[in-house]
């Protein structure tokens, strides 16, 4: 069984394909696999692929999509996030407490978010049982709470709003605003 994270790596990858903005030579794909003593049934993906710069501004506008933040205080920021994007590296390319402690690893429930919306939040894909896991660690659960590394950008979820809890759980380090890489 892949892992999420080389689901969706794998996704992008095949997606970026078939768009045709990825060039040969100026990517590389890696594909291994753990051994069965270390993680049985797992298997990682590893990628790195660089996508043509040649787009004009209104063909790059067509691959964002709106996505309303809310936060803690009610006040809400609306920004424009690539299609791919996880909505945790969205929040913090835009500077929103959205504080993700792993890095998006599936390892903590600190990017939690409350999908404001049932008719988006019925547009996500269903969470994988590491996510769920994580999930029943979050402060503040509801029935339309995902991880924000898991929200993936895709055209169905143009004009989406995600709350922010009004707090999170780290364990490791409770009150800590880490700044993002």
């Amino acid at each position: 069984m892949l892992s999420r994270i080389s689901q969706l790596g794998a996704r992008l990858l095949r997606e970026t394909r078939a768009a045709g903005n990825l060039t040969s030579h100026r990517s590389s794909y890696y594909q291994g696999q753990l051994s069965r003593h270390l993680a049985p049934a797992k298997s990682i993906l590893f990628s790195t692929a660089t996508t043509s710069s040649h787009h004009d501004e209104g063909s790059q506008d067509k691959e964002k999509i709106s996505v309303t933040f809310v936060n803690k205080d009610g006040t809400e920021q609306t920004i424009r996030v690539p299609v791919g994007m996880s909505m945790l590296e969205a929040a913090h390319e835009n500077d929103i407490e959205l504080e993700g402690a792993c890095e998006g690893s599936l390892a903590c429930s600190t990017c939690h978010v409350i999908v404001m919306d049932v008719k988006y939040y019925n547009k996500l894909e269903d969470p994988t049982d590491e996510e769920n896991d994580m999930l029943d660690l979050a402060f503040g659960l509801t029935e339309t709470s995902r991880l924000g590394c898991q929200v993936i950008a895709k055209p169905e979820l143009d004009g989406v709003r995600l709350a922010l809890p009004a707090a999170t759980r780290n364990f490791a380090v409770d009150g800590f605003v880490p700044k993002p890489h």
